[in-house]
């Protein structure tokens, strides 16, 4: 079985759709085997998005995604890492379908709803992050 990291953004947690978000997840087979919620703070962030901490929009990625609690979660699941972000559709909300969860519940590129890992090698880093103890 794979597994993936996934993080339902402060956007999500502020529009109440985390349920929502994890019941799609649910129904498409995953089961949650870790959960919590937290709020990250810079040095976590720096490390999370260092492929493009040293742009200039990442102090903007940092005060969204440090504006609130998030839910970083890992899924389990056959094919989970692929699945899951087919149904969350592109990065950018305003060019993915209806019906994926960014097309129905995303406003833009950093409002997305949730970060999902894009590789197994991705996976086991950003697993390793956010919960080290499991």
């Amino acid at each position: 079985m794979e597994e993936t990291l996934i993080i339902l953004k402060p956007d999500c947690m502020e529009k109440r759709l985390a349920g929502e978000v994890i019941s799609r997840f649910e129904k498409a087979g995953f089961e949650i085997v870790a959960s919590k919620v937290m709020l990250l703070d810079g040095p976590t962030l720096r490390e999370h998005y260092a492929h493009v901490a040293d742009l200039p929009f990442f102090p903007d990625i940092e005060a969204f995604m440090s504006s609130r609690s998030v839910m970083p979660m890992i899924l389990r699941g056959e094919n989970v890492i692929a699945t899951v972000r087919e149904l969350l559709g592109p990065t950018n909300s305003k060019e993915a379908p209806v019906g994926t969860i960014r097309g129905d519940l995303g406003t833009d590129m950093m409002r997305n709803v949730v970060h999902a890992s894009d590789s197994p090698e991705t996976a086991v880093l950003e697993k390793n992050r956010f919960f080290p103890e499991f």
